[in-house]
């Protein structure tokens, strides 16, 4: 089997897969101009033809819509052909993908988890390096001060912090309106 990619509607717009024989080789975020997503993804996987995908894929690419629409799918069993990143990178994003939709961590908690504390800017390096954002979550990966960081897809930190939204994670302390137990109304009985 050859290259293909897709293109399909989510609630953040048009995203893409590109697949090959063992697995998805690149996940494709929403552009602002139109017809840009699918000009990136030809330019990326030039061998690639659009057409349909295979049932594995299809599901794939069904399950993002959901989690892009609120879902809690944290697609950690989608096929990657992992085989297109560096060793590195590759062990950054195993750890990536274990980080639940709601759920948040550090440049430096996953430099930790690898067991190299020391390699938060390669950890960065490597996220932003991700070619399949969404399925390996870079964008639950933030600053040791809770700062969005960077993010390599079009819109940037917005972008980040739009998908954070989407899946109601906690990037500070601070109480939001996703909290059950906060709220500004005056106490019962007063």
């Amino acid at each position: 089997m050859g290259q293909g990619f897709m293109l399909f509607e989510t609630a953040i717009g048009r995203c893409g897969l590109a697949w090959g024989a063992a697995g998805l080789i690149g996940v494709q975020l929403p552009e602002s101009a139109p017809g840009a997503a699918w000009a990136r993804l030809r330019k990326r996987y030039p061998d690639a033809v659009e057409t349909a995908p295979p049932s594995e894929v299809d599901e794939a690419a069904d399950r993002i819509i959901d989690l892009l629409a609120g879902g809690r799918d944290d697609l950690s069993d989608v096929a990657l052909d992992l085989t297109v990143v560096q060793p590195f990178n590759r062990r950054v994003y195993e750890i990536a993908r274990a980080i639940r939709p709601g759920e948040t961590s550090t440049y430096g908690q996953v430099a930790k988890a690898m067991g190299e504390p020391g390699a938060m800017r390669a950890v960065g390096k490597a996220l932003g390096e991700n070619p399949w954002p969404i399925v390996v979550p870079c964008h639950r990966v933030l600053g040791a001060d809770g700062k969005m960081g960077g993010f390599s897809a079009d819109g940037g930190a917005s972008t980040k912090a739009r998908l954070l939204t989407i899946e109601r994670a906690r990037v500070s302390d601070v109480p939001t309106l996703f909290d059950m137990d906060f709220s500004v109304a005056p106490p019962k009985g007063r």
